[in-house]
């Protein structure tokens, strides 16, 4: 499985792979523990989202479709567990549009807190 595509040059997406432009650049998610018990805490958050929708569920990859609530316009998330690193890159991007006014960017920062905040619990 490949990690997500760096975005394009629109400014409705934000990605934390190689080759991103810096304007479309958030960190990876980076984990402490085994790979199977970040998935589980992500699934976790992204299952108490509303309007998410989790798709694609691999071993090493989380595709999750999430749905504006006024215009429905729905926005692609991507999840990539490194093999060997304890990191999870991250892409979030708008189907329709150009701007997307920061939500896809908001989106990421949310899961991070959450999953961050889930880690911290935890110990």
């Amino acid at each position: 499985m490949r990690p997500p595509l760096p975005c394009s040059s629109s400014p409705n997406c934000v990605s934390s792979v190689e080759g991103t432009a810096q304007e479309h650049f958030v960190s990876p998610l980076r984990y402490r523990g085994t790979a199977e018990e970040a998935k589980a805490r992500l699934l976790t958050i992204l299952n108490a989202m509303s309007r998410t929708r989790i798709t694609t569920d691999e071993t090493r990859y989380l595709h999750v479709e999430c749905t504006s609530l006024v215009f429905r316009f729905v926005d692609d998330v991507e999840f990539w567990f490194h093999e060997r690193e304890p990191l999870i890159h991250v892409r979030s991007a708008s189907r329709m549009g150009y701007s997307d006014f920061g939500g896809n960017r908001r989106r990421i920062e949310h899961i991070r807190t959450r999953f961050y905040s889930a880690s911290i619990s935890n110990m």
